[in-house]
């Protein structure tokens, strides 16, 4: 497997603005075409903050975030010298919750190419235990 994005490099890979909006500590891209990362909750992120006050989650717009920015390794030539856009989700589902500790590991799949849109479908799971998964 090919690393080819590890903390810190979202701005030299140009779809995120800030470091701290990297919400994907390692990604690559598989021999099989599928891109996998993970993000360890460390329970200090601005995103649990009052969500939920004594009972920490991560809130499921930040779960599809990490998502997106483990698809974005699948893209990341096509995308090169551009800044690459979130434009949906489909049939986004999400099956438990992410607390404090947790590992959230990441598979996501390319399906296909219409013209500058790349569409994925993506898996998000906690020691196998599928948590979030949508297209």
């Amino acid at each position: 497997m090919k690393t080819v994005f590890l903390m810190g490099d979202s701005i030299r890979m140009g779809y995120d603005r800030y470091v701290r909006d990297a919400l994907v500590d390692e990604a690559a891209v598989g021999e099989d075409g599928i891109a996998r990362g993970s993000y360890t909750v460390r329970g200090d992120e601005y995103f649990l903050d009052g969500h939920f006050p004594g009972n920490p989650i991560v809130p499921g717009v930040i779960q599809c975030e990490m998502a997106a920015q483990t698809c974005c390794v699948l893209f990341a030539d096509k995308v090169k010298g551009s800044t690459p856009l979130f434009a949906g989700i489909n049939k986004v589902r999400f099956r438990r919750q992410v607390k404090p500790g947790e590992r959230i590991d990441f598979e996501c799949t390319p399906v296909r190419e219409v013209g500058p849109f790349c569409f994925a479908k993506v898996r998000g799971s906690v020691n196998g235990s599928v948590c979030v998964e949508g297209e």
